[in-house]
């Protein structure tokens, strides 16, 4: 079998097409339905003759239709983030030369340059519109095989295509279900499903366990924007489903857990949550699983076609990532860690990217003689001290942010004699000495090299301006540093202070 829609289709014909497979708030789709839907869409593909499609539109069960839908007629389909701005989503169009939208919403899509629309016409019951374009050039070169192409906001605004086949999608859901062990889950989608982790990780492996995929709206969730987030209607739509898996950013992570600390109870029927997309500190990991939360680390990336490691049920280990899936080898070099196994085909329009066997992933980290790995940070992101010491600031930031009362902390210290934090409290009302105690208590589990020693208290959280965080709620270094430059620079004009002395601000 070489796509998902496959392997359903043969579940189907042994007696398993009424299973519920997908379920939104609108309906949901059984396992025939499903394939009749996806054959339909695939067809309809095929009578245009799409080559390159576009899918734009909030979690539904017609999303998975779509995505399937391509994978079946072997259409090569780009899944655009609802939260890209209008200049990126011109620079997917135009780069990839897309003849074909599925949208909810036509008009972004209206007067992209260079572009013409031919026809637009309703499927899916009026729920979404099929869009004609014309492109004035051709598009980028693609490697052979070609089914995806993610891209992801990153720290610019012109992110890469990352190419992947039908088969190296389904090997890693395989590979995924065999780890996570969860006979037919009930899985709830909480990150965008054009998101790749929640793509594969958490679309295409429950339904290869013969699971059930609850796909709320974003809005439904509370999600307001790409990064906003109403959590108390965040823990209700958790309550109310009463999912057995999910997949949380640490942001989101945090955000529970500080409910939990309110009063909220997360449901018994939680067996495994996926933390992935930036560092989690040991504390917090320690305090989900007190509050009943079954939070696993894991790492991954889209090159390697999401998660490269994963800590289980059955096997993990404190402070690391997990342990590499089987089909996959790790290897440190330099201190960097590379994945090979199932490395992505290439970049859109970079052959020089193409046929690599190990990709090099930028990270810093280590394995240890169990086989489990440990992520620091990224190479790019380490700092350098005056005196020459290496300090990987996701390792303060995330030990900042275990403490639940903090929402952002960024730290800097490049070529400078110490470290200082930029930081936002989740609750606007705690008070400068409160924030202090939560650093002082930081900086006593810290070598004296990377403690915080002056700090800035931000007016208003990161993602309230846009291009300060990434999709995945990283923050974008360089352009927090550009915009609050004189914060920074005026906390180095204080001078080293004892870390129980920091200047407030």
């Amino acid at each position: 079998m070489d796509n998902l829609l496959a392997v359903i289709a043969q579940r189907s014909s042994q007696h398993t097409g009424n299973q519920v497979l997908l379920r939104d708030s609108q309906r949901c789709l059984t396992a025939d339905q499903l394939i009749t839907d996806c054959r339909e869409l695939a067809n309809s593909l095929q009578a245009i003759d799409s080559k390159m499609v576009a899918l734009f539109g909030d979690n539904s069960c017609d999303w998975v239709t779509a995505d399937l839908a391509c994978q079946q007629a072997n259409i090569c389909l780009v899944p655009i983030p609802t939260f890209f701005s209008q200049s990126q989503i011109d620079h997917v169009c135009i780069t990839l030369a897309v003849d074909t939208v599925i949208c909810q919403s036509s008009q972004p899509f209206n007067c992209i340059p260079g572009t013409k629309l031919q026809g637009q016409r309703p499927i899916l019951d009026g729920r979404y519109q099929l869009l004609q374009l014309h492109c004035a050039v051709p598009g980028a070169a693609l490697p052979a095989s070609t089914q995806k192409i993610t891209f992801t906001s990153g720290s610019t605004g012109q992110p890469k295509g990352v190419c992947l086949s039908a088969e190296q999608q389904l090997l890693q859901a395989s590979a995924l279900a065999d780890a996570v062990a969860i006979d037919r889950p009930r899985h709830l989608c909480l990150l965008p499903l054009s998101t790749l982790l929640e793509n594969i990780a958490g679309l295409y492996t429950p339904l290869l366990c013969g699971g059930e995929v609850i796909i709320p709206t974003l809005g439904e969730i509370g999600f307001q924007g790409s990064s906003s987030l109403n959590t108390q209607q965040f823990c209700q739509t958790i309550s109310r489903y009463q999912p057995q898996s999910m997949i949380l950013t640490p942001q989101l992570l945090v955000a529970i857990i500080a409910a939990a600390k309110q009063g909220w109870v997360p449901p018994q029927s939680l067996t495994f949550v996926a933390v992935g997309g930036g560092r989690v500190s040991e504390q917090l990991l320690s305090e989900a699983q007190q509050y009943g939360i079954p939070a696993y680390e894991g790492y991954g990336l889209s090159e390697c076609a999401s998660v490269v490691s994963l800590n289980t049920r059955a096997e993990s280990a404190a402070s690391s990532s997990g342990k590499p899936l089987p089909h996959l080898t790790v290897s440190i070099e330099d201190g960097e860690i590379s994945v090979s196994g199932n490395a992505m085909l290439g970049y859109a329009g970079q052959p020089q990217s193409w046929g690599q066997k190990t990709i090099q992933t930028g990270d810093i980290g280590s394995l240890d003689s169990n086989g489990f790995l440990t992520i620091s940070g990224r190479s790019k992101n380490m700092l350098i001290s005056s005196f020459g010491r290496n300090i990987n600031p996701e390792w303060v930031e995330s030990e900042l942010v275990a403490n639940t009362l903090i929402a952002d902390a960024v730290i800097y210290g490049d070529d400078q004699p110490h470290c200082v934090a930029l930081l936002h409290p989740r609750d606007p009302q705690l008070s400068d000495v409160a924030m202090q105690q939560i650093i002082d208590k930081v900086n006593a589990g810290l070598p004296d090299y990377a403690q915080v020693k002056n700090w800035h208290r931000l007016p208003q959280p990161l993602h309230s301006e846009p291009g300060l965080v990434t999709d995945n709620g990283r923050p974008v270094r360089a352009a927090i540093a550009t915009h609050y430059q004189e914060a920074i620079d005026s906390l180095y004009r204080q001078g080293v202070k004892p870390f129980n002395q920091a200047v407030l601000h």
